[in-house]
């Protein structure tokens, strides 16, 4: 399975082909929109979401809501689509693509490089993830996030706090996220190869959402603290339940596998790099010290982003699972997995 997403953040529209779906799902677009709405909400967020009210079109691979295994056309229309009148950005905000971006592409406008690296982007990799989750949904593999910490505080009222006292700065915060996907099996991904290791592509899809700097699984950066005997998840067998384990320190992935428990990932958002107080920058046209430009922003999007994770590890799991168990019809994958299910148990 693969897709690609085209659009610019004040652009006509959002854009989104995904090929490998297979035939027989059936999709509703209400729950398409209902992951749509769960993106944009969340305490800290700007004003371009009190101006979008994301909902996603299904326009192509799809017969009577039922997918036909051919690629299918999301699209998202922007309200905010003045790309054409916005002024031209000439002091790269740190922390952003702009730089980098100006200078790899030869720009001499930073909207150039702002309007695709934006997370606006997002919204279509949403609605891509919530197409995944119906298909995990139909073998009951669940996918929920929530927000750890916000700004180093981990209590509602304090995190809550901690956006208040950034909005009075003028300032940003950042946070940590987990993501628990629930009634995986045992046996997606592989060790054959480096690039088929399920944790290496869930990293991978978590770390490229703008803005999140660290991915861990499991116990993550804990392992360092502790004895191989305090680390690993003991063994057990017992009639009717097969291997089970007590503890899940790994997160649900071992050599580069499901081992059939949940599978736990965090993530560290940092804070938007917009800033209402910019720091200093300078202008690329006249190369003199200047601040950063100011574009409209979120104050805090830890929430949006744990959502957003959803759908980037729907995505994965998804796609592990085809390629365990095929991909051209439902029945046929159907079929197959309750045979595994009865070969392993």
């Amino acid at each position: 399975m693969r897709y690609l997403t085209a659009g610019e953040s004040h652009g006509r529209a959002l854009i989104a082909i995904l090929e490998g779906m297979p035939a027989g799902l059936r999709l509703e677009e209400e729950k398409i929109n209902l992951e749509l709405k769960r993106r944009q909400a969340g305490f800290g967020r700007g004003n371009r979401m009190k101006i979008e009210v994301d909902k996603a079109q299904v326009l192509s691979g799809i017969k009577n809501g039922i997918t036909l295994g051919s690629p299918i056309a999301l699209l998202i229309w922007n309200k905010d689509s003045s790309i054409e009148r916005l002024p031209r950005v000439v002091c790269p905000r740190p922390g952003h693509a702009d730089l980098a971006g100006l200078l790899k592409y030869g720009f001499s406008d930073i909207r150039n490089v702002l309007e695709r690296a934006s997370a606006r982007q997002t919204a279509i990799c949403v609605a891509i993830g919530a197409i995944c989750k119906i298909f995990l949904d139909t073998f009951r593999i669940k996918i929920s996030s929530k927000v750890l910490s916000i700004a180093g505080e981990s209590d509602l009222k304090a995190m809550r706090q901690k956006v208040y006292e950034a909005m009075s700065r003028r300032d940003t915060v950042g946070g940590i996220f987990e993501v628990v996907a629930y009634g995986v099996p045992v046996g997606l991904g592989s060790y054959v190869q480096p690039d088929r290791r399920l944790d290496a592509r869930i990293a991978g899809a978590i770390i490229s959402i703008p803005g999140v700097k660290a991915v861990e699984f499991g116990l993550g950066f804990n392992y360092a603290y502790r004895f191989g005997s305090e680390s690993h998840d003991a063994i057990y067998y017992t009639k009717g339940k097969g291997y089970i384990r007590r503890t899940n320190n790994a997160g649900g992935i071992e050599g580069g596998m499901s081992n059939g428990q949940d599978i736990i990932v965090r993530g560290c958002m940092k804070p938007i790099s917009t800033l209402l107080k910019p720091l200093d920058s300078v202008n690329i046209k006249t190369k003199r010290q200047a601040k950063a430009a100011i574009e409209r922003s979120d104050i805090c999007v830890v929430e949006a982003a744990a959502v957003i994770s959803e759908a980037h590890l729907a995505y994965v799991l998804a796609d592990a699972f085809l390629e365990k168990f095929g991909s051209d019809s439902l029945r046929d994958i159907t079929v197959n997995y309750r045979n595994y299910l009865k070969r392993i148990a």
